[in-house]
């Protein structure tokens, strides 16, 4: 699984508002639970985690990290990484000298958060309910594009809370991503000046390519 879907898809366990075409009945059920939550959400706070295990079950580590979000406009740590949107256009700190600017129009090219604030699930994606035992539901998600990276992602929403806190992506040489969203906070006062780039902020020897 390619570092560069890392971010973005914590980002997406959060902004997440489905459409829904001809799927399993029981999973829209619980998606259409979590899209009227998401879509009274002001401003949302929440640390995260990523880990990587191997195909042969070897685990590679755990990255971790903080993200803040209001609309469209988000604000992603990972380490010296950082991902800001001001809610037109995205900037990426690899952490080094780069920084890669893009639209969100452009994103719409990759999994991003913006896909799926939109009909992301209903064109890209089948899912069905495979449980409801314990304090989650599990959500199966397969790509019907065959030519994507991975070959599917299982969502886990908390029953008491209605939202995303957990996914597992597994990609075409079967190594898993496990995602975890901790210290939630879905009432979060975000003041649209903390998601602005401001240069001076980041190394004067950093490359900005568009």
């Amino acid at each position: 699984m390619r570092k560069k879907i890392y971010l973005p898809f914590v980002l997406a366990l959060l902004m997440c508002q489905f459409a829904f075409s001809q799927n399993d009945p029981n999973a829209k059920t619980v998606l259409d639970g979590v899209s009227a939550k998401v879509k009274g959400f002001k401003g949302i706070s929440a640390s995260f985690s990523i880990k990587s295990v191997s195909s042969k079950g070897k685990d590679n580590g755990t990255k971790t990290g903080s993200i803040s979000i209001k609309g469209q406009k988000y604000l992603l740590k990972q380490g010296k990484n950082e991902i800001i949107c001001d809610g037109v256009t995205i900037y990426n700190f690899d952490g080094n000298k780069t920084i890669t600017k893009s639209t969100l129009e452009e994103s719409n090219q990759t999994l991003s958060p913006q896909n799926l604030l939109s009909n992301f699930y209903d064109k890209d994606f089948n899912y069905k309910l495979i449980s409801s035992a314990g304090a989650f539901h599990e959500i199966e998600m397969t790509p019907i594009d065959k030519r994507k990276s991975f070959l599917k992602v299982n969502i886990f929403i908390d029953k008491s809370k209605s939202i995303i806190t957990k996914a597992k992506v597994l990609d075409k040489s079967n190594n898993i991503l496990e995602f975890n969203l901790s210290n939630l906070n879905t009432n979060a006062v975000l003041p649209d000046a903390g998601f602005l780039f401001v240069r001076a902020k980041y190394p004067k020897d950093a490359e900005i390519l568009d």
